[in-house]
């Protein structure tokens, strides 16, 4: 009894991560992480800098709830960020969005791992935007460069889950989507200064733009 009374205490998050990995969320707060939108504060400084910075750590619970175990926006405020800065890693994470949302992953600080809404239709006006591509890509690579467009439409239906598997080394991005490869050894471009090497370390950074997106099972694991 005092053993089934141990297992009810728990929360529901309760998830064992795979061996040798850990949690980035906890699935019952926000703790370990904050807001902050690097295209809105990245290039300010001195008191503009700071002032932004506090600004968007103060909106983040305004934006960002945890429910049922999940991390949720509704595609509105500044991005979740890690508070832990991270170099060579492999992430696991889940996710799940709605229609006309546009999302990605953030490594080092920099993007990103796209995420689409793959039933947006190709516009020709915009030859460089592929969302029927699927999910996964290198988006803000240069285009044409290896990895920006996956190798294969692994995206779920809506309403379904879906799961990525990234490593990163060094500056080369593999990334499997629900199981398939979509990115194979690809380099990863320093959107901020594409002269400049990818950062060393940086946080992880969970975009949101255009629509709800939930994330769970967040685990990392490093070198």
């Amino acid at each position: 009894m005092r053993t089934l009374l141990c297992l009810l205490s728990l929360p529901l998050f309760a998830q064992t991560p795979p061996p040798g990995f850990r949690p980035l969320f906890n699935g019952q707060d926000l703790a370990g992480w904050h807001g902050f939108n690097p295209h809105q504060g990245l290039k300010l400084t001195g008191e503009k800098k700071a002032a932004d910075l506090a600004k968007q750590r103060a909106e983040f619970a305004q934006h960002w709830r945890v429910e049922n175990g999940e991390l949720v926006n509704a595609g509105t405020g500044p991005y979740a960020t890690t508070d832990e800065d991270f170099g060579d890693l492999e992430l696991r994470l889940e996710y799940k969005t709605v229609a006309k949302a546009d999302s990605g992953i953030y490594l080092r600080g920099t993007p990103q791992v796209q995420i689409w809404d793959l039933n947006q239709v190709f516009d020709p006006k915009k030859p460089d935007r592929k969302p029927h591509l699927g999910s996964g890509g290198l988006f803000n690579n240069t285009p044409g460069a290896p990895g920006r467009d996956p190798l294969a439409v692994a995206d779920k239906p809506f309403g379904e889950w879906n799961s990525f598997r990234i490593v990163q080394q060094g500056d080369i991005t593999t990334v499997w989507l629900n199981g398939k490869l979509v990115v194979d050894h690809a380099k990863m471009e320093n959107f901020w200064d594409r002269t400049k090497p990818l950062p060393a370390k940086g946080p992880i950074m969970l975009q949101t733009h255009g629509g709800e997106i939930r994330w769970r099972h967040l685990f990392v694991r490093t070198p």
